[in-house]
């Protein structure tokens, strides 16, 4: 999935995203992602190594929360012969080997407050220090860090040094949930099906309306990541087929109803449909604070269609 690419949502929360990671892409600032588990922290990172000047360097990753302190401060720094048990010869740290690219530290949040020591002071200094060396070194990395977890709580809790965090979050970019752009999901769907159709030569399935409105509604605890996992399941075991409510995962029976649950009954005396429009853009503005996008969302418009009927009412906002 390509982040820069406009077939994969229209939403404001992820165009105003794309805006500024393209900016910070022409740059060499450090860059911290923050985002729910499954929200693409990652590839955005990726994104933005391709789009930058360093796009023919090593863009290198690391899970911080895969290794245990001895073990992660050796990945990155590197160690000398005999420095420990089991050093057997010299190892070259992944500092060494980004340089000149980008080394992307998810799940910062994980690090040791004893490698956090060092890590700024690679950020201050450009100088590293391998374990067992005492002579530093210089290498041109550009940190890009991620983490789904709350880092002022950690710094609160004593589990994360605030100057760190200051030295990373120069440029904060955070990711919305895909339960905060379900506008997106329909085109989401359609660039993954595409995508495995291909990968997997099979006829792509096509998902009926009724069954949008049921993914619309799910609260997507797995967000992109869980999205992207459901369509490439239906796209090999429905190929072909049009995708029904019925044919979701049991975790979705909540969000189904019956075809005709929500259809609005006119009544026998008629209505007025200019007040019934207007009391219902005060309801979705009273129910998001005056929240325009999230109200568009509720009445299932764009943004720019509600504006034209706050407009048309004469609806006061604030």
């Amino acid at each position: 999935m390509d982040f820069f690419s406009s077939n994969i949502g229209h939403s404001p929360a992820f165009e105003s995203i794309i805006r500024s990671a393209k900016i910070v892409a022409t740059t060499d600032v450090t860059v911290l992602i923050k985002g729910e588990t499954g929200t693409g922290k990652e590839v955005l990172a990726t994104a933005i190594q391709n789009d930058s000047s360093r796009s023919d360097k090593p863009f290198i990753t690391l899970n911080c929360a895969a290794l245990s302190e001895g073990l992660i401060e050796s990945e990155l720094f590197g160690h000398k012969k005999g420095s420990f048990t089991g050093a057997i010869s010299n190892k070259q740290g992944l500092f060494q080997a980004a340089n000149g690219g980008t080394l992307f530290l998810d799940e910062i949040n994980s690090l040791p407050l004893a490698i956090q020591t060092k890590l700024l002071r690679f950020l201050e200094s450009g100088e590293c220090l391998g374990v067992g060396e005492t002579k530093p070194y210089n290498v041109d990395v550009r940190i890009i860090a991620a983490t789904n977890a709350d880092l002022n709580k950690q710094i609160a809790d004593g589990g994360f040094r605030q100057d760190l965090f200051f030295r990373l979050n120069v440029i904060p970019i955070e990711l919305p949930s895909l339960k905060q752009r379900t506008e997106d999901i329909e085109i989401l769907v359609k660039h993954f099906l595409t995508q495995f159709s291909s990968t997997h030569s099979i006829i792509s399935p096509k998902f009926s309306k009724r069954t949008f409105k049921v993914l619309r509604g799910y609260p997507w605890p797995g967000n992109i990541r869980e999205l992207r996992n459901l369509c490439e399941r239906l796209c090999i075991l429905l190929a072909g087929q049009t995708i029904e409510p019925e044919n979701l995962p049991h975790e979705f029976n909540s969000c189904i109803s019956a075809p005709d649950d929500s259809a609005f009954i006119l009544p026998e005396i008629g209505i007025h449909l200019d007040e019934l429009e207007a009391d219902m853009i005060h309801q979705a503005l009273a129910r998001t604070n005056g929240n325009r996008s999230k109200s568009a969302r509720l009445l299932g418009i764009s943004r720019d269609t509600l504006l034209y009927r706050i407009q048309k009412h004469g609806i006061a906002t604030h």
